[in-house]
C-alpha cells in the first residue's frame, strides 16, 4: 500500500512540473432559468337554454351540441381578450320549453354572472327570459325564436340571428296560394308564442294572395291525438293545412291524416322543418306532400362554409344537424367576435359593438336592425324527398 502510495506522489509531482502551471478555471454555476410568467387567464360565461327534456327534447340538444362545437372551437384559438388569454365557460340549462321554467332558469344564469347568454330555443321561454336578462343588463342572442313581439319590447339586450314569424309566415302564406295554388287553407296551432304567431303570419300572407282560410282549429303542445280536430279539417277539405308548432306534434299529425284519407299538402315553419320528422310522420310523409321554411338561407356558390360545419357536427357528435345548430354557432361566435373587438368581455362595454357587428357565420352575414333583428333574413323553402330534405328555394 505505501509503495502505490509513494508512485501516485512521485506521479503528481512529475505532471505538475511540466510546462507553465495554470490557475484553475472557476467554476461557474448557471444562474436557474427563471419560468416564463403564465399568462393571465380570463373566464367567460356564456349561458345556453334550451329543452334537453321533454318532446323537444332533441331540438334542445341539437342546439346545445351547436354551443358546445363554438364554445370548443374558440378555447382552442386561444383567444386574447385585453392581453389575457380567455377560457370560454359553457353554463347549460334545461327550460323544458316551458316559460315558467325558462325564467327561473334566467335567474339562475344572472345569479351565476354570466357575460351572455344564447338562446332560449322557444318564443315562449325567450320572450319572458328576455325581461330578466334585460334588468341584468346580459346580452341574449336567440338562434330560433322566431316571434316577432320579443325584439318588440325594446329591450338593447335582446338579439335573433334569424327571421322572424312575420317574415317566415308570409312566405309561405303566398308561397300556399301562389305556387300551391291552394285555394283554401286549414290552420291549427299549439297555443304557443311560437305556433300562435307563425299562423297568424301564416293567415296574413296567404289571404292577401287570395287563398281563404276554412278551418282554424288548436291544440298544445305536448299532444299527441289530434283525431278530433282533424276531422273537422277533413270536412272542409282544405288544400293545404297549416300547423304552427314544433315536429314532436307534426309528426303524429302526419300520419293521423293519412289515416283519415286527408290528402292536403302540409306546411309549417322551422319548428317542423327537422331532420327526425321523418321518422316522426312514418308513412304519413310522402315525397312532396310536406312544406317548411326555415329562417336563414345560404345563396348559392356559398354553401361551402354550411357544409363543412355539418360534416365537422356530424363528425364530433355523431349525429346530423336538426335545425338550429348552425345558427348557435353563429350566435356564439359573434358574441365572442364582439368582445374581442370591444377588448372586454363586460356586458356593458361589448353590447354596443354587438348591435353593430358585422359578421360573415356559417349561416351567412349577420348584422342587426335598431331592434336586434337580423338585417335583410333569408329563409329557406324546403320539402322532403326519400325522407331527406330538399331545397326548394332560398328567399328574402
Amino acid at each position: 500500500m505505501k509503495k502505490t502510495l509513494l508512485v501516485a506522489s512521485l506521479l503528481a509531482v512529475s505532471i505538475a512540473g511540466c510546462g507553465k502551471k495554470e490557475e484553475a478555471a472557476p467554476v461557474v454555476t448557471p444562474a436557474p432559468v427563471a419560468a416564463a410568467p403564465a399568462a393571465a387567464e380570463m373566464v367567460v360565461k356564456i349561458g345556453h337554454v334550451a329543452p334537453i327534456s321533454g318532446a323537444q327534447a332533441h331540438l334542445g340538444k341539437d342546439n346545445e351540441n351547436g354551443a358546445v362545437m363554438a364554445i370548443d372551437e374558440l378555447n382552442a384559438k386561444g383567444v386574447m381578450i385585453d392581453g389575457k388569454k380567455v377560457k370560454f365557460e359553457l353554463l347549460k340549462e334545461d327550460d323544458g320549453a316551458v316559460p315558467e321554467q325558462g325564467a327561473s332558469v334566467a335567474q339562475k344564469l344572472v345569479d351565476a354572472k354570466v357575460n351572455g347568454v344564447i338562446g332560449h330555443l322557444n318564443s315562449g321561454t325567450t320572450i319572458p327570459a328576455s325581461k330578466i336578462y334585460s334588468a341584468a343588463g346580459i346580452p341574449q342572442i336567440s338562434p330560433s325564436a322566431t316571434n316577432p313581439t320579443y325584439t318588440m319590447q325594446g329591450f338593447k339586450t335582446a338579439f335573433r340571428v334569424c327571421a322572424n314569424d312575420a317574415q317566415i309566415g308570409s312566405v309561405l302564406g303566398k308561397y300556399a296560394a301562389d305556387t300551391l295554388k291552394g285555394k283554401s287553407v286549414a290552420l291549427i296551432d299549439d297555443k304557443s308564442a311560437y305556433g300562435e304567431g307563425i299562423a297568424t303570419e301564416f293567415k296574413k300572407g296567404a289571404e292577401k294572395a287570395g287563398a281563404k282560410v276554412v278551418a282554424t282549429e288548436h291544440t298544445n303542445d305536448k299532444a299527441t291525438d289530434f283525431q278530433a280536430i282533424l276531422t273537422n279539417v277533413k270536412g272542409k277539405k282544405p288544400d293545404v293545412v297549416f300547423y304552427g308548432g314544433m315536429d314532436a306534434q307534426a309528426g303524429p299529425m302526419l300520419r293521423q291524416m293519412k289515416q283519415l284519407g286527408i290528402a292536403s299538402k302540409f306546411m309549417g315553419g322551422d319548428g317542423i322543418c327537422s331532420t327526425s320528422l321523418k321518422d316522426l310522420a312514418g308513412d304519413g310523409m310522402t315525397d312532396g306532400n310536406v312544406i317548411c321554411a326555415e329562417a336563414g338561407g345560404i345563396p348559392k356558390g356559398k354553401e361551402a362554409p354550411m357544409e363543412e360545419f355539418k360534416a365537422n357536427f356530424k363528425k364530433k357528435f355523431g349525429v346530423d344537424v336538426e335545425i338550429y345548430a348552425p345558427y348557435v354557432y353563429d350566435a356564439v361566435m359573434v358574441m365572442a367576435d364582439a368582445m374581442v373587438k370591444a377588448n372586454s368581455s363586460d356586458p356593458a362595454v361589448y353590447l354596443p359593438v354587438l348591435a353593430k357587428e358585422e359578421y360573415d357565420g356559417v349561416t351567412g352575414h349577420i348584422s342587426f336592425d335598431d331592434k336586434g333583428d337580423i338585417k335583410n333574413g333569408a329563409m329557406t323553402l324546403y320539402t322532403y324527398k326519400a325522407g331527406k330534405k330538399e331545397v326548394l328555394e332560398v328567399v328574402r
